[in-house]
């Protein structure tokens, strides 16, 4: 299966948007919180400098709306070989982080050449729990 998008976040959720943080986020609070040996931040910080550069910043996100940022699969190549590093510094400092492919991001309300970036969908559905489908013993 061919997926269109990928987003790396944790489970830890964002105020603003109830969903996991970024793997950006998650960095930045790990250099905040003093976490990160000195080696580790400057490498943070080289590669955050890299995208900066390279990934335009979404005005979405630079007010901190409630939105959430995925790559674009087709065009991450050189974007996901620059996040492997930043896995590897969460994997280093044990902070647990999730991959997730969609085809289904949400709303988009921003779109550059690398990424999108959708609306929060606040319309969460809660339902029962079902009842189990495992075999009888």
């Amino acid at each position: 299966m061919k997926f269109k998008y990928i987003r790396i976040q944790g489970k830890e959720l964002a105020a603003n948007t109830r969903t996991g943080k970024g793997i950006f986020s998650m960095l930045n609070q790990l250099v905040t919180d003093g976490v990160m040996e000195d080696e580790d931040v400057g490498l943070f910080k080289a590669l955050d400098a890299w995208f900066v550069k390279n990934l335009p910043f979404p005005p979405q996100c630079k007010r901190q709306e409630k939105v959430v940022c995925w790559f674009k699969a087709e065009n991450s190549e050189m974007m996901m070989k620059m996040i492997q590093p930043l896995l590897w510094l969460l994997e280093r400092y044990n902070h647990a982080y999730y991959v997730i492919y969609t085809n289904f991001p949400g709303e988009i309300v921003y779109e550059d050449e690398y990424q999108v970036v959708v609306k929060v969908d606040e319309n969460v559905i809660i339902e029962d729990l079902q009842e189990s489908w495992s075999p009888e013993d």
